[in-house]
């Protein structure tokens, strides 16, 4: 609570803080992958806000310059036998990564000469020494709380010396191939032993919602079907199963652009309320799932190596689909959506006018959804008696107990009894 924390403030504020210990452990930092196409895309919807499909077309052009090698791939390995951290057969598909091919880049300017430098820089940085860096841990105590604080230091560059200008060191610190090693708060010199006065304070946070998807974070959720993975060991265990391949990634995303199922916001991308109604309209889960989605590729990917029977792959599908027709066919709710394409074209087709639209309210599936009848501002969240606002330590007095409405209720069926209250 709030107060027990200002508590153990206001006693530590009078008392010194000791240095219990210092820890210090070297780390290393390989340079960052080579590029495929996905983590190429990332990278420049990243560094210069391009879209998925703007960098496809820009290394496409590139490629047929003869100044990079073949794009669409899914491999950041080479094929030539040296260190396992960049050359490794096994890893390399019908492609290899992508790099220069070493004819002179004479004659490109713009957005493709920015495009040759990002992926010639992360070539030549991939044959540089490892980034070393001093991990650092200082354990503390003051009266009977004690304290932590971590931090590192670079203590030799390494590859990060080819990126000394800001520009190409946001680049490298901030590429979604490594995790930042920089990026952790530098620490003054600590000795154990050492007390001191200090200035103690509370900090008070709020957790926040996952953010929105950019085309770059799209992308790799795309790769790994929706999960979040964080190493670049896993992403690349999970690569095959992923949604779609990294040729057809970018025309997925601009599809759902085409159709306005998504839209941007800046650099966000948003779900127009077509595209919500799409996803509340359909009932079977299996069709909107991107695991099912990642493991069929994964399936296809198998076929492709000879390791799984495509007889085996159709009976599982058409087995899938029958089931999933059963069910489409035995839903009698009549649900349809209209996209604002088909508003466009019946707006065209009369000449222009505009008749009033006719909304459909999205299908209630969640408590989140059920607005709060007496304050307005929040929604409905279930408690241990009652159905309550979630504005309840704000003063709303919203209480409904489960004698009147019973906590099995569906969200749809309370909002139609709040409605009747």
């Amino acid at each position: 609570k709030e107060a027990d924390g200002q508590s153990a403030v206001d006693v530590v504020a009078q008392l010194p803080l000791e240095i219990t210990s210092v820890a210090k452990k070297k780390g290393r930092e390989a340079p960052p992958r080579l590029f495929d196409l996905t983590s190429l895309q990332v990278e420049c919807n990243k560094k210069f806000a391009w879209t998925a499909d703007q960098t496809l077309r820009l290394i496409q052009s590139l490629y047929e310059k003869k100044l990079t090698t073949y794009p669409r791939v899914d491999t950041t390995y080479l094929s030539i036998p040296k260190s396992k951290k960049i050359f490794d057969n096994s890893k390399v598909t019908d492609h290899h990564a992508i790099i220069p091919t070493g004819q002179s880049p004479v004659g490109i300017e713009g957005d493709e000469k920015r495009l040759y430098h990002l992926i010639a820089m992360r070539f030549i940085a991939a044959f540089y020494p490892d980034c070393i860096f001093e991990g650092t841990t200082v354990m503390a105590k003051s009266g009977d709380y004690e304290f932590k604080a971590t931090g590192k230091v670079i203590i030799d560059p390494g590859w990060r010396t080819l990126y000394k200008s800001n520009d190409e060191k946001d680049s490298a610190e901030n590429s979604d191939d490594k995790d930042n090693q920089e990026g952790s708060s530098l620490l003054p010199v600590f000795h154990e032993g050492e007390s001191g006065p200090h200035k103690p304070f509370l900090a008070k946070k709020t957790s926040q919602p996952p953010k929105y998807y950019t085309e770059g974070t799209l992308l790799r959720a795309m790769e790994t079907a929706g999960r979040t993975v964080d190493s670049e060991e896993l992403r690349e265990a999970m690569k095959d199963n992923g949604i779609g391949r990294p040729s057809t990634r970018a025309a997925i995303i601009e599809t759902l652009f085409k159709r306005r199922y998504i839209y941007r916001d800046r650099k966000n991308i948003m779900a127009s309320q077509a595209g919500i109604d799409l996803i509340a309209t359909i009932n079977e889960e299996l069709l909107k799932s991107a695991k099912l989605t990642g493991i069929w590729e994964n399936k296809l990917r198998q076929i492709e190596r000879g390791s799984y029977s495509p007889a085996m792959f159709i009976r599982e599908i058409s087995e899938l689909i029958r089931q999933i027709v059963l069910n489409v066919l035995s839903d009698n709710s009549n649900r349809r959506i209209v996209t604002e394409i088909e508003e466009d074209r019946k707006k065209a087709a009369k000449g222009g006018k505009e008749k009033p639209k006719k909304v459909r309210a999205p299908r209630v599936t969640k408590l989140e959804q059920v607005v709060c009848p007496v304050c307005g501002k929040g929604h409905i969240v279930k408690g241990r008696a009652a159905f309550g606002c979630s504005e309840f330590r704000s003063g709303c007095t919203f209480r409904l107990s489960f004698e009147e409405c019973p906590a099995d209720t569906t969200p749809a069926r309370l909002k139609k009894k709040i409605g009747s209250k």
